[in-house]
């Protein structure tokens, strides 16, 4: 298995934030829910994105991930067994021009539609809040990658409930210009495991990335909890040319 050590960065003498490595933040969590990754690699060429799914109810569990255009969505794997399709069938990631868009619900249609008539990434989710599947009040999670002429930029959004009293919504919107080359940022939707389950806190995580795509998915996928994965997306876009790679893991086979 490998292993990934970060080091803490001081910067004028002060501490900064902390380096974070997601293989162990993964291995030590049993339940973040959906999660959303985005960075640059250690070389700088490439744009890198990931979501993953997780699930505790069979409901939830029975999904995969497939292709559809640009993007990717959910699907049952097995029909029969499917009861309510409304929080767990939406498009997790769609590609509007050189805006890559990646979220846990079906505001991946909401900004995308947003974007497309010029309104910017946070204003396109003002419409939109946390799921309303009480007690838990899944917050949404969301992120967009802008890749043009050679430059990379990218947002991270979550909406959620008001330390689980439904009638306030905070929303907050992380922007990152010129990242960092491998330097990447984490958003999961819980906590960690619970009953209700407790929703993620304070700014995206900053986390190392890695060059290799197939030794990230593969860390990715071992890290996270084997009884409650169900599905992992993963892609890496060259910055200079737009052109991208795609893996896709499923549990479900």
């Amino acid at each position: 298995m490998l292993e990934y050590n970060f080091m803490e960065y001081i910067r004028k003498g002060e501490k900064v934030m902390e380096m974070l490595s997601i293989q162990k933040e993964l291995q030590e969590n049993a339940y973040p829910g959906r999660g959303i990754v985005i960075g640059k690699t250690p070389d700088g060429k490439k744009a890198v994105t990931a979501y993953f799914i997780m699930g505790r109810s069979e409901n939830s569990r029975n999904r995969v991930f497939v292709e559809e255009g640009q993007g990717i969505r959910t699907q049952a794997y097995d029909p029969s067994k499917l009861t309510d399709p409304s929080l767990i069938i939406y498009a997790p990631v769609r590609v509007l021009g050189n805006k890559t868009i990646v979220t846990n619900g079906d505001q991946t249609d909401t900004i995308y539609e947003g974007m497309d008539k010029q309104l910017t990434f946070e204003q396109s989710l003002r419409i939109r809040e946390f799921e309303p599947d009480a007690p838990n009040y899944t917050p949404r999670i969301s992120g967009v990658m802008h890749i043009e002429n050679g430059t990379f930029n990218y947002a991270m959004s979550i909406l959620k409930s008001n330390n689980g009293n439904p009638d306030a919504c905070n929303r907050y919107t992380f922007a990152y210009e010129n990242p960092v080359a491998g330097e990447g940022h984490f958003i999961h939707t819980y906590k960690c495991d619970g009953n209700p389950l407790p929703s993620f806190e304070g700014e995206p995580k900053l986390i190392g990335m890695m060059d290799d795509m197939e030794a990230f998915t593969e860390m990715l996928w071992t890290s996270l909890n084997e009884e409650n994965k169900v599905s992992l997306f993963v892609r890496y876009i060259d910055i200079e040319t737009g052109k991208y790679e795609t893996k896709i893991v499923n549990k479900n086979k």
